[in-house]
């Protein structure tokens, strides 16, 4: 189950994010869609690094009988910008976001890997017929 905390206008296809969930994890997701200016103060906080992203992922400590598998945080501005740039939805690029953010919870990290995460990306992708996601658009 996704625990939606939207702070922001953007009317968010929780059906498609829920399916999107459930096909990786039974753990519960918290979902945050914030601002630009929240998502650089959290990233500031938390990681040290002082400028805006697209999506933010904090896993949770696996403790037992523990459902939730961690948070994601997604920027609204990141969101709108980039569909409009792309010609998709918002709805698709919120879900390309999420996908990405989800992987990361479950322990990929494409910084350091050797691909598995973009592989496990484009699988995705194709099974919920969605357009080139944020790290297939930057492979190369």
């Amino acid at each position: 189950m996704i625990e939606l905390d939207n702070r922001t206008s953007l009317e968010v296809n929780e059906t498609l994010l829920e399916t999107i969930a459930k096909h990786l994890t039974k753990k519960d997701i918290e979902l945050v869609i914030t601002t630009n200016e929240e998502i650089q103060e959290i990233n500031k906080e938390f990681r040290g690094i002082d400028k805006d992203t697209d999506v933010l992922s904090f896993p949770f400590v696996d403790m037992p009988m523990s459902t939730l598998l961690g948070s994601i945080v997604i920027s609204i501005t990141h969101v709108e910008e980039k569909s409009k740039e792309l010609s998709h939805s918002c709805d698709d690029e919120l879900a390309l976001l999420f996908i990405h953010g989800m992987l990361h919870l479950l322990g990929y990290d494409h910084e350091v890997d050797k691909g598995e995460m973009r592989e496990k990306e484009a699988a995705l992708i194709h099974t919920f017929h969605l357009p080139q996601s944020l790290i297939i658009r930057t492979q190369g």
